[in-house]
């Protein structure tokens, strides 16, 4: 039998809007699904007393891990360099230093992420090649597979550079993610038309016409959930905007169930008949499911998680860091960016 790899998660336990829980908790959900697959150890970083309590109110804790304890948290409030510039004692920097210096093979976070994807950024400095990390994020589509948005927010102001940059790597991720060799790429744009759009979305579009990557030109919003195609390029100021209208569709959608069946008793009959069906479409909605962004593009493995991250997205987080360390995704960019 073949020696088990070991794999170290470095986890902000009090990141998060109900760390360290939540923390605690998904570390558990994630631990024993992978321990028979890998020697997994979660490192959980923060304040040893409040982690012991959540530890406490964990039934059946029973999971390799150790505390690395910090006396500061970067909070929601904070600004992006909090955690570089003045608490170096947090949660985000002591748990990203870990990793940093070999201790950990990822590092994960459902805090702040401007903090985080900062702190990532400057601590473990950039991939050879790379002008701007980026994160992006799995949309749902009409089809099997999601569409992957890159860039939803790490980028508000984009050269044309950036923008070829951001689809060599989201393609690089997106094949190794599905085992899809050439993923297509398209670029968000108010238009199909080569001509569409502002100077950077024009320059990058010949950029990524010139090069090798699959891709099938300008796209629109529509074209997303549609999923024409695999991957959309944009700007972070865009892919933000584009991720949080999508975030509330969810919620809306909900409420609007919830008033059609109170209108009377044959409406909600008529909801409970449906409510099997509708479970199972909006699941591809929630965020859980996916449960963390990488930070595309540093030296290292950053997933960054959303801060009212359950323990099944925690769970998912580190699932996610887990895969992306297997894969080996930071060398294959690299490589690309390089060749």
């Amino acid at each position: 039998m073949s020696e088990k790899r070991k794999i170290r998660i470095a986890l902000d336990a009090m990141g998060g809007d109900f760390a360290p829980l939540n923390e605690v908790q998904g570390a558990k959900l994630a631990y024993n699904l992978k321990k028979d697959a890998i020697d997994l150890e979660i490192i959980l970083v923060g304040d040893e007393a409040k982690i012991n309590n959540a530890i406490a109110n964990t039934p059946d804790f029973n999971i390799n891990y150790r505390i690395v304890h910090t006396t500061e948290v970067v909070t929601m409030e904070d600004d992006a360099s909090a955690a570089i510039k003045k608490k170096k004692d947090s949660s985000l920097a002591v748990g990203v230093n870990l990793h940093k210096n070999g201790e950990a093979e990822a590092f994960c976070s459902a805090g702040n992420t401007g903090a985080v994807m900062s702190t990532g950024t400057i601590l473990l400095g950039r991939i050879n090649g790379v002008s701007r990390p980026t994160i992006g994020s799995f949309f749902p589509t009409s089809k099997d597979l999601p569409c992957l948005v890159v860039d939803v927010g790490a980028n508000v102001d984009c050269k044309p550079r950036f923008l070829y940059e951001f689809a060599v790597m989201g393609s690089i991720y997106y094949s190794q993610i599905y085992n899809i060799k050439n993923p297509t790429i398209g670029l968000l744009n108010v238009g199909e038309e080569e001509s569409k759009g502002n100077v950077a979305a024009y320059e990058a579009n010949e950029l990524l016409r010139n090069s090798n990557l699959n891709f099938i030109g300008n796209v629109e919003g529509r074209d997303i959930l549609l999923g024409n195609s695999d991957i959309v390029i944009c700007d972070g100021f865009i892919g933000n905007i584009v991720l949080k209208f999508a975030e509330s569709v969810f919620s809306f959608l909900k409420i609007k169930f919830k008033a059609f069946a109170d209108k009377g008793i044959l409406n909600k009959l008529m909801m409970g008949i449906f409510q099997p069906i509708l479970k199972n479409i909006f699941k591809d909605f929630d965020y859980q499911k996916y449960g963390g962004l990488p930070l595309l593009g540093v030296n290292g493995v950053v997933i960054i998680g959303h801060g009212k991250s359950t323990p099944v997205a925690i769970q998912n987080m580190i699932l996610k860091a887990i895969e992306v360390v297997e894969l080996d995704v930071n060398k294959k960019i690299e490589i690309a960016l390089n060749s």
